[in-house]
């Protein structure tokens, strides 16, 4: 229902113009407009997305236009949470913005679904989607939440509080939020390749093909784990912490779109299975 699609990201594109204007005057009530219209934002884009799985009879995540949009969902939807649980207010003007550009990119994409249709009612494969792509989503907050550190760390450092050093909050808690992310990201991360594996075997047989986008994505959980442990072990945190958790997400995406266009194997074109 391409109305839904308009209105959504009209919602979404309003709420990227809340936070903005939260982040330069400072006024709760901008705040308070800003995550309103995500949440109205969001509610529309999930009518949308059901309304997509009743009309074609499974999950859709038929091409990259429906892909996308459980991207941009899975991202509105793990912010919606994470901002009610953590009050981090300021990162509105990092998720709303990616958000709204996810679906001007479904906007763009033809929807052009495959024609096979009962491998979208599985059950592995349904949970091997769903979890990975909240936890993309939680590796996309904490990219921006890196992103945040290293604006604020600079402010710091430098010793000349500017634009930002008031509008952020402190190192320490944009680092735990971040940390939070991580854990929830890869945590999901794991129960969705562990699905995947399962669907793999029962549709082709074998839990590891070396396909690339198989590849890519344990090269990811790799790097996650590593991080991971580097923090418990080792003591990462700060600005290290938040450079690995910007170039985690850069990896993510190649890993999500990149081997797509440059890689061929039997996964679906541009999706993620």
């Amino acid at each position: 229902m391409e109305v839904l699609i308009i209105v959504t990201i009209l919602l979404y594109m309003l709420s990227t113009a809340g936070y903005f204007a939260y982040l330069f005057f400072q006024e709760d009530y901008l705040h308070r407009t800003g995550y309103l219209f995500v949440l109205a934002g969001f509610i529309c884009h999930t009518l949308s997305i059901v309304y997509n799985g009743i009309t074609s009879g499974g999950f859709p995540v038929r091409s990259l236009h429906e892909t996308l949009s459980i991207a941009g969902w899975a991202v509105a939807g793990f912010f919606l949470v994470f901002q009610s649980r953590f009050k981090l207010k300021v990162l509105g003007i990092y998720a709303a913005p990616l958000i709204a550009l996810i679906m001007f990119a479904v906007a763009q994409v033809p929807n052009t679904p495959s024609q096979e249709q009962s491998i979208f009612k599985n059950f592995w494969l349904i949970s091997h989607v769903v979890t990975v792509f909240i936890g993309n989503a939680a590796f996309a907050l904490a990219c921006g939440i890196g992103i945040l550190y290293l604006l604020q760390e600079r402010a710091i450092k430098t010793k000349n509080p500017g634009f930002f050093f008031r509008r952020l909050p402190s190192l320490d808690m944009l680092d735990g939020t971040g940390y939070t992310c991580i854990i929830v990201g890869f945590t999901l991360l794991t129960f969705g390749l562990i699905s995947g594996f399962i669907y793999a075997k029962t549709i082709w047989g074998r839990f590891w093909g070396w396909d690339p986008k198989e590849v890519w994505s344990g090269i990811t959980w790799l790097f996650y784990a590593a991080l991971l442990h580097e923090r418990l072990n080792v003591g990462w945190r700060g600005r290290r912490a938040a450079i690995m958790a910007i170039i985690g997400f850069a990896i993510l995406l190649f890993t999500f779109l990149g081997v797509n266009f440059l890689l061929t194997g039997h996964h679906k074109p541009f999706t993620t299975f």
